[in-house]
């Protein structure tokens, strides 16, 4: 019988450390290289284009960046749920983003998943921590969720056949959509299946993004029915490319056949079955199936060149073998957001299972009969019909379920976001016993009109962004905090003039003055004033240095304030604000690279030369960041060392 209980998973792991008290109102980092540049977008086909133009995040408010990791990994007991019956066993870790961390095919003894065996943070995710390895579920929008390492809402549930189930719930922030996955395993089956939804409570049409990720060993053929796909490079372009062998001639239906980092969207025809699998040599692996609505398959490769192998050993350990991704999602590419219109859902369900395949024939040339074979292996091993009509079960008979027993707890946002709206979600409920620290002073706003200010001398707290919100914040009593948090809900609104106004009202009676100046500075920055901007950057850090926060204000604050003063010419008083920093502060990896612009801004490339060569690493490296290889061209004409090599397209 399937049984569902809790676990404990031991890993090496690098603590996830406070998250960054600064408010997000800037895009993610790392947009840019999830970007399509303006020729391909108008060459692309309409629908896809607009797919691609839909509501762009203008900042990853109302969620926190979270970069207080580092790289020192120590043995670390893990909260797992395990699921198991006769012939699969599932890991999964709700506190971190619900991540399905092992798929193990017991009759068989097969690990079908790649398994990271350490815990490392990298800046994968849009909103900052974020770790490789296993199935991650992806909400919001393009890139890793915000949820990547952050704890779900878990409990049991009646599965459709009537045996237990687990549901993973939460609010997704960015967006305002609270989702649920359903993960169950039918008595005696070979594969796990994954009902999905995703709900709108509101009345306004809102723009929508999943895409399931599968880490797989690298050494494997990816197929997938399809004889096309848009390959997206680390270049911003997107190109319709055969399958499997492109223009050149190579096959890339090897991921290690690919010489740089690069997606590859397949473009299913319409009609056709959803699938996508990862074989080894002998024709085993892994296959991922789903009802039609989860429309797109992709392959995520590293590429095999400096910058590509370097990612690989930074999100693991030395002598780990390396991982390629297939994934599934909701449109044809991950540059597209859908429409989903208000007090409506996307459902779906997903089937993942092993898969053995004619080696002679799934890995050779006729790309066509390779297709036939392990879509013909899947029909026999789970069919198509079946597949239909377990979602249908789940959806009429189990989605709506409420949980029996509780697992895990998530966040208490959704709980907020209950109290107000009044939202009926049955099946993944939002209990006010969820509610926090974090929530306590908005629940007071909803029953009061008055927002509570922040304990003496501390800073604003988390923020909430959505409209209801800031027009309770409007009509509150305009104190500095107030004013602080309308603020930012109006920057996040796209009204930055207005937002201007609210925090100059706010910073001439604030105790605490840097959280209004650093959002004043983030606004001169935007607008094209860089001196100013670094004036009010470095009158925050100033500011901090009298008020309570630590070392954590002070690295988010000195961080900025520096290169603020570097881009504007003033790299005396740069070296002045990094002298300000706590010791511990100063000796980590970004701020020794933090001190090397500052020493070349100062003349001194010989100091700056010794810094690279002591060696350092910066933890929260941005995906497809240059930035090291730029400073070093700086400093001389030899070849970047391999520790500083993160280049994720061609030279």
């Amino acid at each position: 019988m399937t049984t569902v209980r809790r676990a404990v998973l031991t890993l090496p792991a690098a603590p996830l450390g406070p998250d960054n008290p600064l408010p997000a109102l800037r895009a993610p980092a790392g947009a840019g290289a999830h970007a399509v540049d303006a020729r391909t977008l108008a060459e692309l086909p309409r629908d896809m284009a607009r797919g691609i133009g839909r509501a762009p995040l203008r900042s990853l408010l109302p969620a926190p960046v979270r970069d207080g990791y580092g790289r020192e990994r120590t043995p670390a007991d893990l909260d797992a749920i395990v699921i198991e019956n006769d012939r699969l066993r599932v890991t999964v870790l709700p506190g971190l983003g619900g991540r399905v961390h092992s798929l193990h095919h017991k009759p068989t003894g097969r690990e079908l998943l790649y398994c990271n065996p350490v815990l490392q943070p990298a800046a994968f995710a849009l909103n900052g921590a974020w770790f490789s390895g296993g199935i991650e579920w992806n909400i919001g929008a393009t890139g890793h969720t915000t949820l990547s390492c952050s704890p779900l809402h878990a409990a049991t549930v009646p599965a459709p056949d009537g045996g237990p189930m687990l549901r993973l719930w939460e609010w997704e922030r960015l967006r305002d959509l609270p989702f649920q996955v359903d993960l169950w395993l039918p008595e005696d089956s070979d594969f796990l299946y994954v009902g999905v939804r995703i709900r709108n409570p509101h009345e306004r049409t809102v723009p929508a993004y999943w895409w399931s990720n599968i880490a797989v060993p690298e050494e494997r053929r990816v197929l997938a029915p399809a004889d096309a796909a848009w390959h997206h490079g680390y270049e911003r372009g997107l190109n319709r490319l055969p399958v499997p062998v492109t223009e050149d001639g190579t096959d890339r239906s090897y991921p290690l056949n690919g010489s740089h980092a690069a997606d590859f969207f397949y473009d299913l025809p319409d009609g056709q079955r959803r699938w996508i699998a990862a074989l080894d040599a002998a024709g085993h692996g892994l296959v991922q199936t789903s009802t039609d609505p989860l429309r797109g398959r992709k392959l995520f490769l590293w590429g095999t060149e400096r910058g590509g192998r370097r990612w690989q050993e930074w999100l693991t350990e030395p002598g780990t073998p390396g991982y390629a991704e297939i994934q599934a999602g909701l449109a044809r590419t991950q540059l597209e957001h859908l429409e989903l219109a208000g007090e409506a859902e996307f459902s779906w369900l997903e089937a993942y299972g092993p898969l053995a395949a004619d080696p002679g024939t799934a890995l050779g040339d006729d790309w066509t009969a390779a297709r036939a074979d392990v879509e013909g292996n899947l029909e026999a091993a789970l069919p198509r019909a079946a597949v239909d009509a377990a979602y249908a079960a789940w959806r009429e008979g189990a989605a709506d379920a409420e949980p029996e027993t509780v697992l895990a707890a998530g966040s208490g946002w959704g709980a907020l976001e209950v109290l107000r709206g009044g939202y009926a979600l049955p099946g993944t409920p939002f209990p006010e016993s969820t509610l926090g620290p974090d929530q306590e002073p908005w629940r007071e706003l909803l029953r009061t009109g008055v927002l509570p200010p922040p304990a003496k001398g501390a800073g604003p707290g988390a923020p909430l962004v959505a409209a209801p919100w800031r027009d309770m914040l409007e009509t509150a009593p305009a104190d500095p905090s107030t004013e602080y948090h309308l603020g930012v809900a109006q920057w996040h609104a796209g009204d930055r003039a207005q937002a201007v106004r609210s925090w100059e009202r706010g910073l001439r009676r604030a105790e605490v003055r840097w959280p209004l100046l650093y959002c004043l500075a983030v606004a001169d920055r935007e607008d094209g004033h860089p001196e100013r901007a670094a004036e009010r950057f470095e009158e925050a850090f100033a500011d901090h240095e009298g008020h309570e926060g630590g070392a954590v204000v002070a690295a988010a604050l000195g961080r900025e304030a520096a290169t603020a003063l570097l881009a504007t010419g003033r790299a005396g008083r740069a070296r002045e604000l990094w002298a300000r920093l706590p010791d511990e502060v100063r000796t980590r990896g970004a701020f020794r690279f933090l001190e090397i612009r500052i020493l070349l801004a100062e003349g001194r490339p010989g100091e700056a030369r010794a810094v690279f060569d002591a060696g350092f690493e910066v933890a929260d490296l941005r995906e497809g960041a240059e930035i090291l290889g730029e400073v070093w061209a700086e400093l001389t004409d030899e070849p970047l060392p391999d520790a500083y090599e993160f280049r994720m397209r061609p030279s």
